[in-house]
């Protein structure tokens, strides 16, 4: 298991990988237990399946088994892998049962914490250069957080998932000689809005580190009819999110390319199109 983008002291055995946290402030070490416990029972191989733990030590520490393949952050994800992630999601939405998943705790990152963060980013009126692009995609984007169209995401009204809470293709296994996407790092894991669970898989800023076509992964999802408009509105949400943070001073700017804010000021002028 790959761990370049890990921020947690990992260790790679032969067939055990033990992950030492270093933080937990948010029960990172219980909610990755617990995760990866339900998984195991549930959707077994999906994800890592766990062998032991010491949750309250310090630092606290998980070991799992350790999955073949490597993560699809950082390359182009080719159209057979897109179809594995979508096979990955479809079975992680759909294995566990609503009963079972609606006794997990809530996932640190949802709806309603990310309307209010975003418009609060944008009434900050954030650094974001000259370009008139970037500036149009902006004023675009400010107006539609501004509306009433947010607000209606907050409450969720099909059943919830279990879910990482987190888009970062880092998080994403795939062993290319089985075809087969695996997921990772659950520790922001927790129960959720599934349209916002995909919205954050299509819009995460790794998509340009390394080509993720959001739109074809889409069409290989099981999105019921009633359910497109929210991952739509998500898709929007977590775009404007990343784009706010990517001025010259943005946070998420030195972890991406030259070039990324131009390219997801147009990423959120499609989105709002």
């Amino acid at each position: 298991m790959a761990d370049r983008f890990s921020t947690h002291n990992i260790e790679l055995g032969d067939d055990v990988v033990t992950k030492r946290y270093a933080s937990w402030g948010r029960g990172e070490p219980h909610r990755e237990w617990a995760a990866l416990t339900l998984l195991a029972e549930y959707a077994p191989g999906l994800a890592p399946a766990p062998v032991e733990a010491a949750l309250d030590a310090d630092p606290p520490m998980i070991v799992m088994t350790r999955l073949p393949g490597r993560v699809l952050r950082g390359q182009d994800a080719t159209d057979e892998q897109i179809r594995a992630m979508a096979a990955a999601l479809n079975w992680l939405h759909q294995a566990i049962p609503t009963r079972v998943v609606e006794t997990v705790e809530p996932a640190p990152w949802n709806p309603a914490l990310a309307v209010d963060k975003y418009r609060a980013w944008a009434d900050k009126q954030p650094n974001l250069g000259e370009d008139p692009l970037v500036r149009k995609a902006y004023q675009a984007g400010a107006a539609w957080l501004a509306s009433t169209d947010p607000d209606k995401l907050v409450t969720n009204p099909h059943p919830p998932v279990l879910g990482l809470a987190d888009g970062n293709r880092a998080n994403y296994l795939c062993d290319d000689q089985e075809c087969r996407v695996r997921l990772i790092d659950w520790e922001d894991s927790g129960r959720n809005d599934r349209a916002f669970e995909i919205g954050e898989v299509a819009e995460h800023i790794s998509r340009v580190d390394g080509h993720l076509d959001g739109d074809e992964l889409l069409a290989h999802l099981d999105i019921a009819p009633n359910e497109a408009e929210r991952v739509r509105g998500f898709r929007r949400l977590i775009a404007l999110g990343w784009f706010l943070q990517l001025g010259p001073d943005g946070p998420a700017t030195p972890h991406n390319p030259i070039g990324t804010t131009e390219r997801q000021a147009e990423r959120v002028l499609h989105l709002l199109g």
